[in-house]
Formats: C-alpha cells, sequence, structure tokens
C-alpha cells in the first residue's frame, strides 16, 4: 500500500540571492560575488526538504506562469475543496490568510471524525509573521510552530519562555515548537514538560536562508515516519535542528541528507 503524503500550503516565489564577501554596513555600496536564483517560500522549501529526506509531498499554492509575476492570490477554501483528503497523512499551513485557511482547517477536521484513529490527518500550522489575525492559528494546530520574531513581540527572550508562556493559546493535547537559530530549539506538549534541542552548527556558515523551514519539515517528517505522531516530540527538534544545522553550511538544499 502507497503511503500517504504530506502536504505544504502556502508561498512559492523567487529568491533572488547575492553573494558579498561581507555583510554590508548601512547606507554603503559593496561588490557582489555571485548572484543566484531559486525556488523559495516558506511552504515551497518545506516541501523541498521534505522530499529530500524521502516523505511523499505536495505543495499547494499559487504557480506563476513565468519566472516573475504579480499579486499571485492565496490558496482559498474553495480551491482546498477540490483536494481528495484520502491521499494525504499531514498537512501544514504556513500562516497567511487566515480566515480562509480556518476554513480549510475545519474540513480536514469534519474528515478525521469519520476516520479511524490511524487514518486521521495530522494538522501543522506555522505562524511566522508579526500579525494579530495569525495568531488565531494557535488553536488550530496538534503541532504548532511559532518563530523567533514572533516569540520576542510577545516579550519573551528564549525559546523555552515562548513555549511556555504561550502553550495557554494551544488546543488541548496540541505540540508547541519554537526554534531559536544558534540556541536550538525547545518544544512543550500536554504532559507540560518544556524539552529543549541545542543547535547543531557547521563549521562554517554558508547560507541561512530557509533554515527555519528545513527546521520545520525535518521535524514534522520526524513526527510523521509512524503516525499518528509516533517519534517523540524530543527526537523530532532535535533532529529538525541537525538538519537545519546542516543546511546552514551549503547553499541551497541539495546535500543536507549527505
Amino acid at each position: 500500500m502507497e503511503e500517504k503524503k504530506i502536504m505544504c500550503i502556502g508561498l512559492v516565489c523567487l529568491d533572488i540571492i547575492n553573494v558579498v564577501e561581507r555583510y554590508p554596513e548601512e547606507d554603503t555600496d559593496t561588490r557582489c560575488l555571485s548572484q543566484r536564483w531559486q525556488r523559495g517560500g516558506n511552504a515551497s522549501n518545506s516541501c523541498t526538504v521534505l522530499s529530500l529526506l524521502g516523505a511523499r509531498s505536495a505543495f499547494m499554492g499559487s504557480l506563476a506562469p513565468g519566472y516573475i509575476a504579480e499579486n499571485l492570490p492565496d490558496v482559498t477554501a474553495d480551491d482546498f475543496k477540490r483536494v481528495d483528503l484520502t491521499q494525504y497523512k499531514w498537512i501544514h499551513w504556513e500562516g497567511r490568510n487566515v480566515d480562509e485557511q480556518i476554513k480549510m482547517i475545519q474540513r480536514v477536521n469534519e474528515y478525521n471524525k469519520d476516520c479511524p484513529t490511524d487514518q486521521r490527518i495530522t494538522i501543522s500550522v506555522e505562524i511566522e509573521k508579526e500579525r494579530d489575525d495569525l495568531y488565531q492559528l494557535f488553536q488550530y494546530g496538534e503541532v504548532v510552530f511559532v518563530s523567533k520574531d514572533v516569540a520576542r513581540h510577545f516579550g519573551f527572550s528564549s525559546s523555552a519562555e515562548a513555549v511556555v508562556g504561550l502553550y495557554p493559546r494551544v488546543k488541548k493535547g496540541a505540540y508547541l515548537v519554537c526554534a531559536w537559530a544558534e540556541h536550538g530549539a525547545d518544544a512543550l506538549g500536554p504532559d507540560g514538560r518544556v524539552l529543549h534541542s541545542p543547535s547543531f552548527p557547521p563549521e562554517t556558515i554558508v547560507d541561512t536562508l530557509g533554515a527555519g523551514d528545513t527546521f520545520n519539515a525535518s521535524v514534522i517528517y520526524a513526527l510523521s515516519k509512524v503516525s499518528p505522531l509516533g517519534q517523540t516530540i524530543e527526537e523530532a527538534i532535535t533532529f529538525g535542528c541537525r538538519v537545519a544545522g546542516k543546511k546552514c553550511g551549503i547553499q541551497g538544499y541539495d546535500g543536507i541528507v549527505s
């Protein structure tokens, strides 16, 4: 029987990366050593990493007909009605157009009510931007990823403080995860224990773009290997920090599993 897929819903975009000798000071010019274009966007990046890790993944978002396009629409609940939910074991939402995303999640919740426990779809959400409307998503994920920026916005100075302080916002039984760059990541679940993973930095930091998306995808991959939530959350965030650290030592994503 073919393994079910993991879907990521959100943004795909074009990243234009300029490489310079050192980070430029404000209001100064610097020579560009090289430039590359690559596909980006949180959900798109996470799909890339999931595929490289060996998961069957799917992306849902707006695709441009060429390299550059403006004002691409976000996925709507009507778009999502066309998704055959029987194909998926996990669906991840990058927080964007919240009202529509909540409708999509409610559809999955209704689907899960009629499914055996081992066939239910796990729901995860990412709250990355400092926008009040996005904070509604805290209560909708079984796994909730909150960014360092959002945690700081709420006044927290570490990932451990963030998961403790923000945990009352998530629904009963959920896991809250916060990564804090070189300081690693913390998670808190229904048992009330704060679990920590250190970071695993490479010898030389080459490219941190997409490291957060790599972490999220790796955690999802680890938790989804045995459905639902088969690996422990502690194992998953440690795996996520390891893969994200590996990613920071290479350009792009090729090589993160070598």
